[in-house]
């Protein structure tokens, strides 16, 4: 008995298109944006402990906020890709992120790809075109996005 639903059998290892991992890094960035604003709270809710006669809520200004957005999106998605091969929004979709051997990648390709995906998000739109499906961050790091519904990853690691 597979755990694969069977109408997604047939996708299982394909690589996945534009549309889904969109979709999966949509919900990535909401995770992100979440936690931005859960750690914005925690800071405000800290300085109120210290100082609530005075309190006021700090001004969130656009450049660290970004600054720190891009760097909690980095982190999160270099160590969701090389411990599990799959962040929240792939889990969610059914994708995972390989090497070009089909395992797990290496730290250092992890955060490499995720350094790329956050720089150059609108890499992704090459993966629309061709069959092999490929970002420009797969084509240069030789990773793919394929569809696995399996809820453990290859631990090979190449």
């Amino acid at each position: 008995m597979s755990i694969v639903p069977r109408e997604a059998q047939p996708y299982q290892g394909r690589r996945a298109g534009l549309v889904s991992r969109s979709i999966a890094g949509v919900i990535d960035g909401v995770v992100v944006v979440a936690v931005l604003l859960g750690g914005y709270l925690s800071v405000n809710g800290l300085r109120f402990l210290i100082n609530p006669r005075g309190f006021q809520f700090s001004e969130a200004s656009p450049v660290p906020g970004v600054t720190t957005g891009l760097l909690i999106l980095v982190v999160y998605l270099a160590v969701a890709w090389s411990a599990t091969g799959r962040t929240y929004g792939c889990h969610v979709m059914g994708l995972r992120v390989v090497s070009g051997r089909g395992g797990l990648l290496r730290p250092h390709v992890a955060l490499l790809r995720a350094v790329f995906c956050a720089l150059f998000p609108l890499g992704l739109l090459l993966c629309a075109g061709g069959r092999q499906h490929n970002s420009v961050q797969d084509l240069v790091l030789r990773t793919s996005v394929i569809y696995d519904w399996r809820p453990r990853a290859t631990t090979m690691r190449s």
